[in-house]
Parts: structure tokens; sequence; C-alpha cells
């Protein structure tokens, strides 16, 4: 099998998981970088070429995909650019910022027949997919909980624009919120928000929130979110119907800082790569960026709502 030809666009704090990843990988090889800061190309292999804008790598880079690194604000152009140009996508969450450019790469990729792979890496984590697999059939869920706390300026590192409302696309609800949401999607199937409220700090940054889901079935859930966590707190709690309880440390086992995300990447790259070998298929592979992204809009509309009765 000859492994697929990938190209990173953007060198940010999370290519280092990529670049891990696709170093460990008999699926998939990297051929190409982009990135307008040339620091970041340092210690890269010699045979990988080196690009400054994203348009000169679709132009000439031998390419097969393309995993996009960018800001979130730029997913969008970035994405559609590499769409049009045919090559398959692997992007990080969100797939874009509003709604309606969600659904126009989703367009795009059904158009194209490229596939467009939202990375939601959560859902590799060995510990939620542990939970999953052991989550007894016939009982129902009663209620699930998904925790996801940290401080944010820990996390940004030198990405500050992750601070900055307009390019973020919010705050940790356009964030964290749609790694969250897609591992209550990933246990229970298809939710819908019922309230949210949200805490803005000055500068328009929702440095907090809670969004409240159900299922068709009737679960409750309820997503906590927080940019002020003094540490770090990634879980899952379950209530079975039957009054038993169960739940999933995201973090176990991973004492260093981001240590779990060295093999949820490796997941990340493996699903898409097989994705990308299976073709696309009338449509986005799982995981669906574009439901995700209209969760985190009715999010943001139930929490505007709530903030103007108060």
């Amino acid at each position: 099998m000859t492994p697929l030809r990938i190209g990173i666009i953007g060198l940010g704090v999370i290519s280092r998981f990529y670049l891990a990843a696709l170093d460990r990988s008999p699926e998939a090889d990297l051929v190409a970088v982009c990135d307008p800061d040339t620091t970041t190309h340092r210690d890269l292999p010699s045979h990988v070429a080196r690009h400054t804008g994203h348009r000169k790598l679709l132009a000439t880079a031998d390419v097969d995909a393309v995993v996009v690194n960018v800001p979130n604000d730029l997913h969008f152009p970035v994405c559609r650019d590499a769409l049009a140009a045919g090559r398959s996508v692997c992007v990080e969450k969100p797939l874009a910022n509003s709604v309606e450019d969600a659904r126009q790469l989703v367009a795009l990729a059904r158009g194209t027949g490229a596939v467009l792979f939202t990375s939601f890496h959560r859902r590799y984590n060995a510990e939620v997919l542990a939970l999953r697999d052991r989550l007894p059939r016939g009982v129902p869920v009663a209620s699930l909980t998904v925790r996801y706390e940290e401080m944010i300026e820990e996390h940004a590192g030198r990405d500050r624009w992750y601070l900055d409302p307009a390019r973020c696309g919010g705050g940790c609800l356009a964030d964290n919120g749609p790694n969250a949401l897609d591992v209550a999607r990933l246990l229970l199937g298809d939710v819908r928000v019922t309230g949210a409220d949200l805490r803005l700090d000055a500068h328009g940054v929702d440095r907090s929130a809670q969004i409240l889901l159900d299922t068709p079935a009737g679960t409750a859930v309820r997503i906590v979110l927080d940019w002020s966590y003094p540490g770090e707190r990634k879980t899952v709690e379950v209530q079975l119907a039957d009054g038993r309880t169960d739940g999933a440390d995201m973090l176990a086992g991973h004492p260093e800082f981001k240590g779990s995300l060295w093999h949820e990447y490796e997941g990340v790259l493996r699903e898409f790569a097989r994705s990308v070998r299976a073709g696309a298929t009338g449509g986005p592979t799982a995981p669906d960026g574009l439901a995700t992204a209209e969760l985190v809009a009715d999010a943001y509309a139930h929490g505007a709502r709530q903030e103007a009765r108060s």
C-alpha cells in the first residue's frame, strides 16, 4: 500500500502532534508544509517542501490530501481552496466559524468528491473508547456530563489568536465546545441544545459555559466548559437508568502536559487516511463537523436569549 502524500497547512501549537503521528504512520507521509512564519520550517526532514502560502502548496506540491491547522477564522478559505483543488482535507475543529461557511464546505466536498474530515481528537482517546465499549446494551443512559476545563493561556502557547473572539469564533464554546459535543455524539448519537449559560469576560470572550442538551431517547446531557480552570480536567460522567455510574478521565495515564494528544492524533491520522482511501461517499465522512457547528451555533443562540432575559 503506497502511503498517502500529506501536506500540512499551518504549523501552530497543535502541528507537533500531527508531525509525530505522520512520523510513525505506515499509511501517510509528510511531503510538504506551509506557514508564513519560516522559523516553523526548522528541523523538518530535508525532503519536505516548504511554502509560505497555502495556494502555492496546492499548486506545486504533489499531495493527495492536506491537514488544515490554521487559526479558526482561516478554516473556511483554506479548506475551500484545498477542496476546489481536488484535495481531501482533514481540518482541525471547528469545521468553520459559521454554520453558513460549514455548509458551503460540505457542498463543495460533495461537488468535488473530496473527503472533508473534521479532526475531533477526543473521539480517539483510549479512555473514551473504553467507556463507549463497556456501556451495557439495553440499559439506557439517564444522564451524561462532559467536562472540558483548562487554563487557555497555558494551552494556547504562542497562538494568541485563541483569545481574539473574532478569530476564534467566540471563546471556550467555539473552540473547546466542538470536542466536548463530539464526545457526547460519539457516545449517544444525535443531541439537541435545550439551554446555555455563557460567562463572558470584558473582551467578549466566553471564558466558561454550561450547555444543556437532550437526545431523542430522553438522555439529559450537560457540557461544562471553562477556560479559567486552575490546571486541567477532561472527563465524562455517565449515570445509567438502573442507577449505576461510569466515566472516563481523558487524561488518565498521561501525566505529561497535553500527553494524551500523542495517541489521539495518531487516531485522527489513521482514520483520515482510511477515509481518503475509501473515497467520499456522498458527503463528508464521520465525524460530522457540520452537525457540531450547528450545535455550537444553537448554544450561542440559547446563551444570547438567556442573557437577554436576565
